[in-house]
C-alpha cells in the first residue's frame, strides 16, 4: 500500500516522529513523510496532497485548530489525524517529570472533541527510559500507523466502489452515453457555467423518426443495434465540448456548451443530415435508412436554474418538428411569433 504521513511541529518534534515511523514501520509499506513545522504551514500542503495521516505536535496551540479544520472538510474528513505530545521526561533530582492522570485526560478529551482520531504519548529522551519501555512506545505508535493505514483503505476502497456505482447509476448501458439522471445534474452546473461566464448556452433534443416501426418489424434486437449505431455516429461529430445524454427510448438531448441559437440550429441541421445520408448496416443482410427530428433551444435570462424550462422549448419545438412531417430540425427561430419561444445569441 502507498500512504503519505506529513509530520507538524517543530524540528526536534519531526526527528523523533520520522525516527519512530521508519523504525516501526519498516519496508512493508511503500511511505512518504513530509514535516511542517507549524500548523499554519500545514493548511496549504494539506489542501494540496491530501495525506493519507497527519501525526501534530500536541503541544503547539493550534494543532486543535487544524484538526476542527480537516474534519469539517468533506474532502478532507477521511484523513487521520492523531496528535502526539511528546513528552521530555527529563530528570531532576532523580525524579521524573510527568502529567498527571487527570490532566492526560482532559488534553485527550480535548482533542478527541476537536475531531482528532487518537491521541498518543511519547517520551522525547530515549536515554531516560528503559529498552523495553521505548519498545513499548514505538508499538504503540505503530499500532495507531496501522490503525489510520487501515481506517484510510477502506475509505479508498469505499470511495472506489461509490465510483463504480455512480458511472453505473449515471451512463446507459445500451449506448454508452450519460443517462437521464446524469442529464439532470450536468445541466444545472453549465446552466450556472453559462451565466457565471457570461456565455450562451444552448439544448438539442432528438427524436428517431418511425423508431417503434423498426421494433416491430425487425425485433428489438435491430432496433438496439440501430440506436448505436446512430449514437457512434453522432458521437463522431460531435464537438469535444458537446455533451450527449440518452434521455429515455430513442430520444437523445446534447448540451451545446458556448453555442448561440443560429448555431445551435446549424449544428442540428448538420447531424440530421449525416443521419439520413447514409443507411446504417445492421448485418451483412440488413441496411436501414434512419432519419432524425430535432428541436433546439437557447437558454435565456428568465429560465431557471435548473433547465426545466430550457428543456420544455426544446421538447416543444422537437414535437414540432415531428408535426411538420419530421427530418427536419425546428428552433426558437423559427417561433418568434410565441414569447417562450425567443432568441438571443448572448442570452444569458
Amino acid at each position: 500500500m502507498n500512504a503519505s504521513i506529513l509530520v507538524v511541529g517543530e524540528e526536534s518534534f519531526q526527528t523523533v516522529l520520522v525516527q519512530a515511523i521508519q523504525s516501526t514501520v519498516g519496508a512493508t509499506l511503500d511511505l512518504t513523510v513530509e514535516g511542517v513545522s507549524t500548523p499554519n504551514e500545514a493548511v496549504p500542503l494539506i489542501q494540496a496532497q491530501q495525506p493519507d495521516l497527519i501525526l501534530l505536535d500536541a503541544n503547539q496551540t493550534s494543532s486543535l485548530s487544524l484538526c476542527t479544520q480537516i474534519k469539517a472538510q468533506n474532502h478532507l474528513a477521511w484523513i487521520y489525524c492523531l496528535l502526539v505530545n511528546l513528552q521530555p521526561r527529563q530528570l531532576a533530582e532523580g525524579a521524573e517529570v510527568v502529567v498527571s492522570w487527570s490532566n492526560r485526560l482532559l488534553a485527550e478529551t480535548q482533542a478527541m472533541e476537536a475531531g482528532a482520531d487518537a491521541y498518543l504519548w511519547m517520551t522525547a529522551n530515549i536515554a531516560a527510559i528503559q529498552p523495553e519501555q521505548f519498545a513499548q512506545q514505538n508499538q504503540r505508535l505503530q499500532a495507531q500507523i496501522k490503525v489510520g493505514l487501515r481506517q484510510v483503505q477502506n475509505h479508498r476502497e469505499l470511495m472506489r466502489t461509490n465510483d463504480i456505482l455512480s458511472a453505473i447509476a449515471l451512463s446507459d448501458p445500451l449506448t454508452e452515453l450519460n443517462n437521464r439522471r446524469a442529464l439532470e445534474w450536468e445541466l444545472p452546473r453549465q446552466i450556472h457555467n453559462a451565466r457565471s461566464r457570461n456565455m450562451p448556452l444552448s439544448l438539442m433534443m432528438i427524436d428517431v423518426d418511425f423508431f417503434k416501426g423498426v421494433n416491430d418489424t425487425y425485433g428489438h434486437l435491430v432496433g438496439d443495434r440501430a440506436l448505436q449505431l446512430i449514437v457512434a455516429r453522432l458521437r463522431h461529430n460531435l464537438r469535444f465540448y458537446d455533451t450527449p445524454f440518452r434521455y429515455g427510448g430513442e430520444e437523445f438531448v446534447i448540451i451545446l456548451s458556448d453555442t448561440g441559437a443560429r448555431e445551435a440550429k446549424a449544428i442540428a441541421n448538420r447531424l440530421r443530415s449525416l443521419i439520413a445520408s447514409q443507411p446504417f448496416a445492421i448485418n451483412a443482410t440488413l441496411d436501414l435508412s434512419i432519419t432524425i427530428s430535432a428541436g433546439t433551444a437557447t437558454l435565456l435570462p428568465e429560465d431557471d436554474s435548473r433547465g426545466i424550462s430550457l428543456l420544455r422549448r426544446a421538447d416543444q419545438n422537437l414535437l414540432r418538428a415531428k408535426a411538420q412531417g419530421r427530418n427536419q430540425v425546428v428552433s426558437c427561430e423559427d417561433n418568434t411569433s410565441s414569447e417562450d419561444d425567443s432568441c438571443e445569441d448572448n442570452p444569458t
